[in-house]
């Protein structure tokens, strides 16, 4: 276990053998058809958000930490070929400027669309330093009618935020886009994908030296298969990483012996690789 001292994001405070060969998709599972087109001439722009320091007003505390994560975070999609940007202490305002401008670039030539939210949050919302914000606003300017260059693109949203109040105590247990898309109608809520750090309800935990558990686990699972699976393999990866190998530790009684585990949401249409 990796029990830490931990700060919690709050307003308060091995198995099967893939056909895939290395670097390519192989041929005879039919993946071509399957996944999403990622030989575009650019892998894609990776936002990344992190909010750190708070009004005094809105009550809520100082992310020690998050630096961490935002910092491994830019090196581990660099490595995989994003354009990364990195925007601090934003907010609610600029949040929502920023998402709409980016979703008004071209992204023609992108494969793919990243955003990292890193900050305190309740279910649905996402704290800029000065107050909160609806997810599904933010979202809004990238669904597939809004933003057209990223239609039939997948659109990754990777969130670091408490999403409740609830604390999980754990129970023991036995150990043991293609050409084809012009010409047929999608849902605008195709091709999203949100990764969110805990389940519905929930705390989410960061370490103030480590970073959140979260986000350590995504980097170092991206780092290790990103070369080798698909986006769901690999975050099933992560969940399991958070689940089984992290666990608070806290002098308050409240706040000691937790656990986490991260959720996925996804409405991608087809397998997604970070190669082509």
């Amino acid at each position: 276990m990796a029990n830490t001292e931990i700060t919690v994001d709050s307003k308060s405070t091995k198995s099967s053998v893939l056909k895939i060969l290395h670097g390519s998709k192989s041929a005879e599972s039919g993946l071509s058809s399957d996944s999403y087109k990622m030989d575009y001439p650019e892998m894609g722009l990776c936002v990344i958000i992190n909010n750190k320091n708070f009004h005094p007003n809105t009550g809520m505390s100082f992310r020690s930490g998050t630096d961490v994560d935002a910092a491994n975070l830019r090196d581990t999609f660099k490595s995989l070929k994003y354009e990364v940007r990195n925007k601090n202490d934003l907010t609610c305002k600029e949040i929502i400027e920023l998402m709409c401008n980016v979703s008004k670039e071209d992204h023609s030539q992108r494969s793919s669309f990243v955003c990292v939210i890193l900050s305190h949050g309740e279910e649905g919302i996402i704290f800029g330093t000065d107050g909160s914000v609806e997810l599904k606003r933010l979202t809004f300017f990238f669904k597939g009618d809004k933003c057209r260059s990223l239609t039939g693109k997948p659109k990754l949203f990777i969130i670091q935020a408490c999403r409740g109040t609830e604390l999980d105590c754990g129970v023991e247990t036995d150990s043991g886009t293609d050409d084809d898309v012009t010409c047929q109608k999608i849902p605008v809520e195709a091709d999203f994908l949100y990764a969110y750090s805990t389940a519905p309800g929930y705390y989410s935990w960061r370490n103030s030296k480590d970073g959140s558990w979260f986000i350590q686990s995504l980097c170092t699972m991206l780092k290790q298969y990103a070369n080798k699976l698909e986006i769901m393999q690999i975050l099933t990866r992560v969940n399991r990483k958070v689940a089984t190998e992290f666990e608070s530790y806290s002098l308050d009684v409240n706040f000691h012996a937790k656990k986490q585990v991260p959720c996925i949401m996804s409405m991608l249409t087809k397998e997604l690789y970070f190669f082509p």
